[in-house]
C-alpha cells in the first residue's frame, strides 16, 4: 500500500541530488583546469593530482546524503504522533531554542549588531578608497587579515580533531564537549575565509581562481583544501544534530516547526534510523581528521613555499598543525566556559571535561615548545646571515618584547 510523501520528503531529494551535482562538478572541474593548462603549455599535472584525492571526497560526503535520505527519511514510520522523549533534565538543553529570548541575550545581539554594521561601513569605506586605508603597503603585503585567518582557520581544527579522535577512541566523556567543538570548527572557517574575500581590492574578481586559477600555487591548494573542509565540518556537524532537530520539531508550533521538520529527515528514532546514522558519522570521524590536519599543513605552505628568512622551512607543517589543535582546545575551553555561565549547564559541562581538556592543552603546548626550539637551534647554529637577521630581531630587536 503506497502512502503520500510530505513535502519534505521531495525538497530533502532535491537538496541531496544537488549536492550530488556540486560534488560531480568538482570532479569535472579539476579535470576540466588540468586540459585547460595543458592546452597553454602549463604544468597540469598537480590539478589531476588534486583531484584524485578531493574529488572522491567529495563523492563520499554525497554518498552519506543519499543514505540517510534512502535509509532514514524514506524509510516506514511508526504510526501515530511523534514524540521523541527525554529525561526531565535534559529539557534544559533545549529552553534557550525553544524559550523566549531573554534580555540580556537581546541586548547583546544589539551589541553585536552594531559592530556588524560599523564592521559593513569600514569595508565599504576600503572598497571605495582602496586597501591602503588598511596601512598595508608595498613591503608589508599582508597583515590583520591575514593574521586572523590563520588564527581562525588554526581554531577550526579543534572542534573536527576533538570530536573525531575521541569518537573513534570512544572516549565517553567527549559527549558533552563535541558539539561546542564541532560548531566552533563550522563558524570560524566561515571567518577564516570571510578574511581573504576582505583582503581583496577587488572581490568581484574572486571568481578568477576558479575559472584562471594555477594549482601549482599553494594559494589554490588552500583554496580547495579549505573548501573540501568547510564541506566535511558542515556534514559533521549536521549528522549528529539529527535526532537533537528531530526533540525540536516535535516541540515546535510556530514558524519553525515545518523547517525543523525539513532538517530532521523525518527522523523517528527507531533502532534501524540509529544504526544507520552511526555508522555514517562513524565514517565521517575517519574522513576529517585526515583532511583536517591537511588543511593547516596546507595553510602553512603558503608561508613556508615563499623563500622568505625564518619561513622557508620544513618544520612549519607540523608546526602550524600543532599550534592550530593548540589554540583550537583553548578557544573550546573559553567557549565552554561561557556557554555553562551564560546557560547554567553545571550538570553537563563538568570538571572533569575541563581537566581532560586542559591534559590535552598541557600536551599540545609541550609540542610547541619543542617545535619552536627545534626551529630557533637550527637557525642559530646554521646562522645564516638573512635568517639570522630576523632571528635576532624577535629575541633582542624591536620586536622582542610582542615575541
Amino acid at each position: 500500500m503506497s502512502t503520500e510523501r510530505p513535502w519534505t520528503f521531495y525538497v530533502q531529494g532535491a537538496a541531496v541530488a544537488l549536492f550530488s551535482l556540486f560534488a560531480l562538478a568538482v570532479n569535472g572541474w579539476f579535470i576540466w583546469r588540468a586540459w585547460s593548462l595543458r592546452e597553454l603549455g602549463d604544468a597540469w599535472t598537480p590539478a589531476l593530482l588534486f583531484g584524485a584525492v578531493l574529488g572522491p571526497l567529495f563523492l563520499v560526503l554525497a554518498g552519506i546524503l543519499w543514505t540517510i535520505f534512502l535509509k532514514i527519511a524514506a524509510s516506514e514510520k511508526p504510526i501515530g504522533p511523534r514524540s521523541l522523549s527525554l529525561v526531565e533534565q535534559e529539557e534544559a538543553l533545549i529552553e534557550p531554542v525553544l524559550g523566549k529570548p531573554t534580555a540580556g541575550f537581546l541586548a547583546t545581539v544589539a551589541l553585536l549588531a552594531c559592530f556588524s554594521l560599523w564592521a559593513v561601513f569600514a569595508w565599504g569605506w576600503q572598497l571605495y578608497h582602496g586597501l591602503q586605508v588598511t596601512g598595508l603597503n608595498n613591503p608589508v603585503f599582508w597583515g590583520f587579515y591575514i593574521t586572523n585567518f590563520v588564527f581562525f582557520i588554526g581554531i577550526s581544527h579543534a572542534g573536527t580533531l576533538i570530536s573525531a579522535i575521541l569518537r573513534i577512541a570512544n572516549a565517553e566523556w567527549r559527549r558533552s564537549i563535541t558539539r561546542s567543538a564541532e560548531v566552533i570548527t563550522v563558524l570560524v572557517l566561515v571567518f577564516g575565509a570571510g578574511n581573504i574575500i576582505l583582503d581583496l581590492g577587488r572581490p568581484d574578481r574572486a571568481l578568477n581562481v576558479f575559472l584562471f586559477g594555477r594549482l601549482q600555487s599553494p594559494l589554490l591548494w588552500d583554496v580547495c583544501s579549505i573548501t573540501a573542509y568547510l564541506t566535511g565540518s558542515t556534514l559533521y556537524l549536521y549528522l549528529p544534530l539529527i535526532p537533537d532537530i528531530a526533540i525540536l520539531r516535535d516541540r515546535c508550533a510556530d514558524w519553525r516547526q515545518p523547517l525543523y521538520d525539513l532538517l530532521s529527515f523525518g527522523w523517528s528514532g527507531t533502532k534501524e534510523e540509529m544504526r544507520v546514522l552511526e555508522k555514517c558519522i562513524a565514517v565521517m570521524a575517519i574522513v576529517v581528521i585526515p583532511v583536517a590536519v591537511s588543511v593547516h599543513t596546507v595553510v602553512s605552505y603558503v608561508f613556508s613555499m615563499t623563500i622568505q628568512p625564518m619561513w622557508h622551512s620544513t618544520i612549519f607543517g607540523p608546526y602550524f598543525v600543532v599550534g592550530a589543535i593548540f589554540s583550537g582546545i583553548a578557544a573550546l575551553i573559553i567557549a565552554m566556559a561561557a556557554l555553562r555561565r551564560v546557560y547554567g549547564l553545571e550538570e553537563y559541562l563538568r570538571p572533569i571535561h575541563f581537566k581532560n581538556l586542559g591534559l590535552l592543552l598541557l600536551v599540545m603546548s609541550c609540542l610547541w615548545l619543542y617545535f619552536t626550539f627545534s626551529e630557533f637551534l637550527t637557525t642559530w647554529y646554521g646562522n645564516d646571515p638573512e635568517h639570522i637577521v630576523i632571528f635576532y630581531s624577535k629575541l633582542s630587536g624591536p620586536y622582542a618584547p610582542f615575541f
